[in-house]
């Protein structure tokens, strides 16, 4: 009886975490279709809010740079943690390590207000002393490759610490000097983590309002800056359908990546049979 009870509550306590965190975008993706802009009633389908969509320019432009800079900020990010993550793991021992450490994962404890003011007050020395940079895409792009390289390295350094480094020293004892032995068998074996740490990056940064606040400037705002903005005005159904288009987007994205970590863990695991087959016939026939 007690185990019925705890198998049916123990469900019943999952449905409803998801519901409470899965609900609300459901209720605004409903109401994206919405025909008039009462927001507590449903009164019809209709696609009017998404060909308003096309038709705002902010709300297009600021997309558009959302993604250019996501990718941007995704992809330094996924090189600089992978470096960080390779020094923390494979180099117990150097001078200043435990602050290299702590520098490296202060983005993640550290509030965002802080993280943008720092770097405002940051980007305001250099540009008094040196003209440059600007504040707008570039400073944007660095600010998020801060806070995605932190996140990034997670990742990847917990697939370095499972990593068999048996590989590694297999390959140095066969003359590999250490750069090959990174970029020809450390590389292959954890780009599913440098990839996995790239959508991280990339998903932080799109969603980003806190930072994009700070380091952008006149005529530059992402995405979620335009909504925010919307927001503060008063509740506009274009925002619902933005909002839509964005979850579709992400979800297509998680599915993608998903389906490809199975499809290479399959074939990896069929590569690991085939080559215990020949082992073992090998050994038969000797």
């Amino acid at each position: 009886m007690n185990q019925f009870l705890g198998k049916y509550i123990g469900k019943a306590w999952m449905a409803a975490v998801f519901l409470f965190l899965y609900l609300p975008l459901m209720f605004m993706v409903v109401f994206s279709f919405n025909s008039t802009r009462q927001d507590a009633n449903f009164t019809g389908f209709s696609l009017r809010w998404y060909e308003a969509l096309t038709r705002d320019t902010k709300i297009v432009d600021g997309f558009w740079l959302s993604v250019q800079v996501a990718t941007a900020a995704g992809l330094a990010s996924a090189v600089m943690a992978t470096f960080a993550a390779f020094v923390l793991v494979r180099y117990r021992r150097f001078p200043g390590r435990t602050l290299f450490s702590g520098m490296v994962n202060a983005p993640l404890v550290m509030p965002e207000v802080v993280i943008g003011l720092s770097l405002l007050l940051l980007m305001v020395g250099i540009q008094n002393a040196f003209g440059w940079p600007q504040r707008g895409m570039l400073t944007i792009v660095l600010g998020h490759t801060l806070l995605g390289m932190a996140y990034g390295m997670v990742v990847i350094q917990s697939r370095l610490l499972e990593m068999n480094r048996a590989i590694e020293e297999a390959a140095m004892d066969l003359g590999a000097k250490p750069f090959q032995v990174f970029f020809l068998i450390t590389m292959p074996n954890i780009l599913q983590a440098i990839f996995a740490a790239f959508l991280l990056a990339f998903t932080l940064s799109f969603d980003d309002v806190v930072i994009a606040e700070f380091l952008s400037g006149p005529g530059v705002n992402t995405l979620p800056q335009v909504i925010f903005g919307y927001a503060r005005r008063g509740i506009n159904p274009t925002i619902y359908a933005a909002a839509t288009l964005l979850i579709v987007s992400v979800t297509a994205v998680v599915i993608a990546y998903s389906v490809w970590v199975a499809r290479q863990t399959r074939r990896r695991e069929r590569e690991i049979a085939a080559a215990t087959r020949a082992e073992m016939a090998a050994l038969q026939a000797g």
